[in-house]
């Protein structure tokens, strides 16, 4: 799918910051995933963001942040076959997964996103 908003979504946190999306991420995920920003995700959505941007998963839930231009930041859950594809992915790269623990307030160790020029970005 190209766009989104053409997906089934629910909205669970809106008009906020990277910062909060983030942090609401790693309370509310079962799995977290660190990805940098220009992450493609649904075959042409492009996650922008300041690092380390979190991917969370709760049962076959992808749950990412989504930034539109003039209306914010947005924390959105999609569970769909194309999500449990997006998770599989995201399980079988493996790089900069934390998992639950991050709940108890422990900052996770690994929540440095790898760095990345712009350039290397869009080589993927």
């Amino acid at each position: 799918m190209s766009c989104i908003e053409k997906m089934k979504y629910t909205i669970l946190l809106q008009r906020i910051g990277f910062k909060e999306a983030r942090e609401y991420i790693e309370k509310n995920s079962e799995e977290v995933y660190y990805v940098s920003p220009g992450y493609k995700i649904f075959k042409d959505y492009y996650i922008i963001g300041v690092p380390p941007i979190a991917v969370g998963t709760k049962g076959n839930a992808l749950i990412f942040p989504y930034t539109k231009p003039c209306h914010g930041s947005f924390v959105l859950s999609i569970e769909n076959e194309d999500s449990i594809k997006e998770i599989n992915r995201l399980r079988e790269t493996g790089e900069g997964k934390v998992t639950a623990p991050s709940k108890k307030g422990k900052p996770p160790e690994s929540s440095k996103a790898p760095l990345t020029s712009y350039e290397d970005m869009w080589k993927k």
